[in-house]
């Protein structure tokens, strides 16, 4: 591989035809010059410059280089301008993973804010529950993740990972117009027993965190329908097929006809984080995100997100 270094010196030389000139140039010495220019002949086994009398002119060879060696040094100058440009994020680009509930709410905030701060850096936005995105993100395929877990069962911690906390969301009962505890202000698990239930799909961790609350109040839930779209779930509540608990994100549209109660003695929740590459690991566009992402949960915490339209 040739040098880069040696291959600014050659070129220097050939524009001034004259070793000194080159040197006052490059702020070396006229042997450091030489030296180089010596070097880089023995690597590439010709000579590269005739020394005459009006001073060093380039060889075929020598001229074959300096034309690759312009091309060469203008992509490493355009590479320098670009990376200057991510570090002062003024350009670059950053991965986004993010799971359906939170990419109607959080994210679609968090993007407003970013791109008015940092209109240079370009942002895409991919749909991925947890299972999916985190492994990605340790693949290199996304810069940043929003996740979520359940106390009962948190993410294991991952020394190439960040995360960070945005939301503690409620999961809520959620009941088909007219039932029968809908009068209350509070519902037991244990009193929808014997409800038709509607989970997220087979293996999932939606599904799971039902399926845990349930045999924690002492029954199986009988599992009627299966969707891991909280929309469809809900125009299936509304219209009378069964019952399911929802999270906050999930209600941001919410069906004007379903009921909606808090679980007694204390609602579940759903732990929302921003997941990254350790600090070191990443770009300053992924830091830059993670402030945006934490000031859009603290604004959730103090009053519910709607979707964006």
């Amino acid at each position: 591989m040739l040098d880069v270094k040696r291959l600014r010196i050659l070129r220097e030389v050939a524009a001034r035809e004259s070793f000194s000139g080159a040197a006052d140039a490059l702020y070396l010495s006229q042997s450091a010059v030489s030296q180089q220019v010596a070097t880089l002949e023995r690597e590439v086994g010709m000579p590269l410059l005739e020394r005459t009398n009006g001073g060093p002119k380039l060889t075929d060879a020598g001229r074959t280089l300096v034309d690759h060696a312009d091309a060469v040094i203008a992509r490493l100058e355009e590479a320098e301008r670009e990376l200057a440009a991510i570090a002062g994020l003024e350009g670059g680009r950053l991965r986004l993973a993010s799971f359906p509930t939170a990419s109607a709410t959080l994210v679609t905030r968090a993007v407003s804010d970013f791109r008015e701060r940092y209109p240079g850096v370009e942002l895409q936005l991919s749909e991925a529950d947890p299972e999916e995105s985190i492994p990605g993100l340790k693949r290199g395929e996304y810069d940043l993740a929003l996740t979520f877990d359940y106390p009962f069962a948190p993410d294991e911690p991952d020394r190439d990972l960040e995360r960070r906390l945005l939301i503690e969301e409620q999961m809520q009962v959620a009941l088909p117009p007219g039932h029968r505890l809908a009068k209350r202000k509070a519902v037991k698990l244990e009193d929808l027993a014997n409800e038709d239930w509607l989970t997220g799909v087979s293996n999932g961790s939606c599904r799971l965190h039902i399926l845990t609350l349930c045999r924690a109040a002492g029954f199986d839930p009988r599992i009627s329908f299966e969707s891991d779209d909280y929309q469809v779930l809900q125009g299936l509540v509304s219209a009378g097929v069964g019952v399911t608990l929802m999270p906050d994100l999930a209600l941001a549209g919410r069906h004007p006809e379903m009921e909606l109660r808090p679980v007694s003695p204390g609602s579940p929740v759903r732990r929302v984080w921003a997941t990254a590459l350790a600090a070191g690991s990443r770009a300053p566009a992924t830091d830059a995100m993670l402030d945006v992402l934490d000031e859009v949960g603290e604004r959730f915490t103090a009053g519910p997100l709607r979707a964006v339209a």
